[in-house]
């Protein structure tokens, strides 16, 4: 298993899932981030058009790249749903932000074979590692 910080190395698309069109929202300003940082980043949210001036998706398995991190603004409960979504994309990380866990879910993704990282803050973890500024390049 490879850790966080190599995770975040070398990945490139993020699926936001639970991302929010309002700019106060926590899920928006981390995903703003990332970014800025150069990933590639897709808003998964059926309730809304679009996020960071990018389409909105209805889930993982309908974007249409490979996606890297799955990265999960959703309340624990829906969790199981989310993890589901990520194994039927193909996806190789899932990382549950700050307060999303559900140990259930977490050990279905492994079962799987996915990555996981719990209970951190992507963009905190980015920052931690240093590892800002590196990618800087056009997306979406």
């Amino acid at each position: 298993m490879r850790t966080p910080k190599e995770i975040l190395e070398q990945s490139r698309v993020i699926a936001v899932v639970g991302l929010s069109d309002q700019a106060w929202r926590d899920s928006y300003r981390i995903a703003a981030y990332m970014k800025l940082q150069g990933y590639t980043i897709y808003p998964v949210n059926p309730t809304i058009e679009s996020a960071l001036g990018i389409p909105s998706y209805p889930d993982v398995q309908s974007i249409p790249e490979q996606v890297d991190i799955v990265n999960v603004f959703r309340n624990p409960r829906y969790l199981m749903r989310v993890v589901d979504d990520a194994i039927a994309a193909g996806a190789s990380s899932i990382w549950f932000q700050l307060g999303v866990v559900n140990p259930e879910a977490e050990r279905r993704a492994e079962e799987a074979g996915i990555e996981v990282i719990s209970d951190r803050c992507i963009a905190v973890d980015y920052r931690m590692y240093g590892l800002q500024d590196r990618n800087k390049k056009g997306n979406h």
